[in-house]
């Protein structure tokens, strides 16, 4: 039987005080933090949906649910890395986005560009 598809996406911040513990001592461990915690809190709609957690960091990694899923579903084992990278790109596009809206006007800066 098929089910539609129901997916909750979270992005959290890698330098946050309460994940550097783990952050500092493995990649995207805040991501898989996340990712678990989404889905014991959503785990009734897994019984009616199929349910993928996503979790992000801001720092680009992320947890590994959503890759696997994908390289089942294609066949392709590149799949995954494709997706991978993919995402990387635009996570850090948003990350890149954040900072420049707390800079100050683009006016001002045009001297940097000058060195």
């Amino acid at each position: 039987m098929r089910r539609a598809l129901v997916w909750y996406a979270t992005c959290v911040d890698t330098l946050a005080a309460s994940h550097l513990p783990s952050t500092s001592q493995q990649a995207a461990a805040a991501a898989e933090s996340a990712q678990m915690l989404n889905r014991r809190k959503y785990s009734v709609i897994c019984k009616y949906y199929a349910f993928a957690a996503l979790a992000f960091e801001t720092l680009g990694p992320w947890s590994s649910e959503m890759s696997q899923k994908v390289v089942l579903t294609s066949g392709d084992p590149r799949a995954g890395a494709y997706l991978a990278q993919r995402l990387s790109l635009a996570i850090q596009r948003g990350n890149s986005a954040s900072i420049l809206v707390t800079m100050p006007i683009r006016e001002q800066l045009d001297g940097l560009y000058l060195l």
